[in-house]
């Protein structure tokens, strides 16, 4: 049981990976004091070199750390009170209470075992939050690190440890937008009213019912009962009210995308949002084998070579090993890349089957792969892609900085698409709830022009669907 003060705030002593993860994270405790030991400093100063990520948020640290010393007025009293922090923007009734920063003054005594394994910043840390423990026996001391074997070693001591929560986007993955909503069977006969009619070849309907109220722009609804089978997208929702357009059927061999079906309903639907125009930013889910880059590629090959609604396509995706990292590779840009697309070569081989000369086929797949750029995320800022199709693969393994970074790139005319499977996270740190992938779903779901849909079959082989099962 957690022990609270009479005014309800807290003393959280940081771990210097949170500050890393997260720059801003001193101001994100709301009322409650921030501790922070000298030897987080003295990490914080240790890994500020470098062009990495983690490298330019430490900088940042430091520049806050800076700023609020120089409000603070160099008074040495205030050294040891605390330095106010900022009150919380989303502080109840406009409260005007606010947390104290306090560092680390004095050299604190500690009583760990002697025989206690682990480094010595851990150790340090552990000892530091163990002493204000227990000089201050009527506050909350709690030891917040993103380290889950720091967590587990303050436990074991009596101290309370928390995950650093505040880049959570959602309690529980399970929570996480599906991108489609299922139907009862007498859903038409649950409705206040509805009106249908053709605009340019399309079907719509103006439909109105408290169902209404829980659907999302650009979100697929569909029946799969015998009478009242239905599949469509949602064009316009507001309050109880909603316009929605039955879907383009690309099952259909007459109705295929460079030469590609979709095989099933997600699949049919992650057309719909590919294709249309009129959605700018389309979010893709699924496990290995369901389809997102051949159906993304086909997409972004038929617009872009066929309909010139694009000028080119641009992949990406990070760079984050699954075994031992092989190494410096030579050559540019795109050539140090290409290792890391082994997806978009063996998809480019499904889409480029045809019938003819090894010559044709050659020339055939010079001239899409003439059309498709290669580029580093490394090189991303400051960059506006015009009339681009941007495909970001493996996005599960960005942060939500990161995938902040480069959505913010597309300019007039660009269409970005986000693939990833979020139970297959390769980057430290991340975790379902964290990634920048489900970021995005969660903060575009409500955007009128994006669409996102979570495939659930994999079509890949009778092989991998088994693998992907029970292994």
């Amino acid at each position: 049981m957690i022990k609270r003060t009479v005014n309800g705030k807290r003393l959280f002593v940081l771990d210097t990976n949170v500050l890393m993860h997260d720059p801003t994270a001193i101001y994100r405790f709301d009322e409650h004091d921030i501790f922070l030991p000298m030897v987080v400093l003295e990490e914080l100063d240790a890994g500020k070199k470098g062009l990495s990520e983690v490298s330019r948020n430490v900088r940042q640290v430091s520049r806050s750390l800076d700023e609020l010393m120089l409000h603070a007025g160099g008074d040495p009293e205030i050294m040891h009170t605390g330095i106010p922090l900022p009150s919380p923007q989303n502080n109840e009734n406009d409260s005007p209470l606010s947390g104290h920063l306090l560092f680390q003054t004095d050299l604190i005594a500690h009583n760990l075992p002697k025989e206690l394994p682990g480094s010595k910043a851990d150790n340090e840390i552990l000892g530091i939050a163990m002493s204000l423990q227990e000089s201050k026996p009527d506050t909350t001391v709690t030891l917040v690190s993103k380290d889950i074997n720091l967590r587990i070693k303050a436990n074991v001591l009596g101290i309370h440890a928390e995950d650093y929560y505040n880049d959570k986007v959602l309690d529980d993955v399970d929570l996480l937008y599906l991108g489609a909503s299922g139907l009862d069977g007498d859903f038409w006969n649950k409705l206040n009213h509805f009106e249908s009619w053709m605009e340019d070849g399309r079907s719509l309907y103006k439909i109105e019912g408290d169902i209404v109220q829980d659907w999302y722009p650009n979100q697929l609804i569909y029946s799969e009962h015998e009478d009242n089978a239905i599949e469509a997208i949602v064009k316009s929702k507001q309050a109880d009210i909603a316009t929605i357009e039955i879907v383009h059927d690309y099952r259909k061999a007459p109705h295929a995308i460079w030469g590609i079906t979709a095989r099933n309903r997600e699949q049919n639907f992650a057309l719909n949002l590919l294709m249309d125009p009129e959605i700018d930013f389309v979010s893709l889910l699924g496990q290995a084998g369901t389809g997102k880059t051949l159906l993304t590629l086909a997409a972004a090959l038929s617009q872009t070579i066929e309909q010139k609604r694009y000028t080119e396509i641009i992949m990406t995706r990070v760079t984050v090993p699954v075994g031992e990292d092989i190494g410096f590779l030579p050559g540019t840009e795109e050539e140090k890349m290409t290792p890391w697309m082994g997806a978009l070569m063996d998809n480019l081989e499904v889409l480029n089957k045809m019938d003819g000369t090894d010559w044709e086929r050659k020339a055939t797949n010079d001239l899409l792969q003439s059309r498709i750029k290669i580029r580093s995320l490394n090189f991303m800022r400051g960059r506006t892609f015009l009339n681009r199709f941007l495909i970001i693969d493996e996005a599960q393994n960005l942060t939500s900085k990161q995938m902040k970074t480069l959505i913010t790139r597309s300019g007039p005319g660009t269409k970005v698409v986000c693939l990833g499977n979020i139970a297959q996270i390769d980057t430290p740190y991340l975790s379902e709830t964290t990634s920048g992938l489900t970021y995005v779903v969660d903060r575009f779901k409500h955007w009128q022009h994006s669409g996102h849909i979570t495939l659930l079959r994999g079509e890949r082989s009778r092989l991998a669907d088994f693998a992907s099962e029970n292994l």
